[in-house]
């Protein structure tokens, strides 16, 4: 119960601060279906985990890169939230976790690339995801994310020994498309088949991350536009006066 209070605490201030500080825009293909499922999503900045947090109502435990665990309080607090470290070498054990995770009801999410995606582009995906999904039978929710990476402070940073990338996005448009279930069967030994899955999922992440990018373009066009009008009318203190003159006119009549 105190977990969940203060999971569902960190969800909220997760929320303010994406509205507050980014152009924060979700579509949906289809509903999530009932019970748990894997959400995946490209990864293009540190704030990611946290954002895919506000996707599913119930508690979501997110695979996140180890060396972020040792970060005193921030990194207890992720360990208290139920979420799952995964350290270099040792990838089989967080996902084993996942797997209980999930076929004790609960939903986890994971990032097929592994690791930060490069500037504008994307890294092949591990065979994580095509293992868990194959594992559990669980459907697989993939997430294409687009922000302005022009906006993204990149920087290595060495967290308990480990060099990693840092991607820090504090604000501006940031989009995500959910796509529709998918559901994979097979044997999990089969290595070409657990390849197979992860790609298929990574192709359709990167799709849906094509159409966040359309929509953000499409939104920062039509900003600009509007901004280019509202100074054309501001420009003319005539045009000023004649439009405020018409409003009044339309409220009185």
């Amino acid at each position: 119960m105190i977990r969940e209070a203060w999971y569902n605490m960190g969800k909220v201030l997760v929320a303010l601060v994406a509205h507050a500080g980014f152009d924060l825009d979700i579509l949906w293909k289809a509903p999530l279906p009932e019970g748990p499922v894997i959400l995946a999503a490209n990864h293009p900045s540190t704030f990611d985990p946290a954002l895919l947090t506000l996707l599913v109502e119930q508690q979501v435990s997110i695979l996140i890169h180890g060396p972020i665990f040792k970060l005193g309080l921030f990194g207890r607090s992720l360990r208290y939230c139920g979420h799952i470290a995964v350290l270099r070498g040792t990838g089989g054990s967080a996902l084993d976790e996942a797997e209980k995770l999930l076929k004790a009801g609960k939903s986890v999410a994971i990032f097929p690339e592994g690791a930060i995606s490069p500037a504008g582009s994307f890294h092949d995906p591990r065979t994580g995801i095509g293992r868990l999904a194959l594992r559990t039978g669980a459907p697989v929710i993939p997430v294409g994310i687009h922000l302005d990476a022009k906006r993204l402070l990149r920087f290595q940073q060495t967290i308990d020994g480990v060099m990693d990338t840092a991607a820090y996005y504090l604000h501006g448009p940031y989009s995500m498309t959910v796509g529709e279930p998918q559901r994979f069967e097979g044997d999990v030994n089969d290595r070409e088949l657990v390849r197979s899955v992860s790609s298929r999922v990574m192709d359709s992440i990167i799709n849906l991350s094509r159409e966040s990018e359309y929509r953000v373009r499409v939104y920062q066009a039509s900003r600009h536009l509007w901004l280019l009008a509202v100074r054309w009318w501001a420009s003319s203190p005539v045009r000023f006066l004649r439009s405020w003159n018409s409003f009044a006119q339309a409220r009185i009549r």
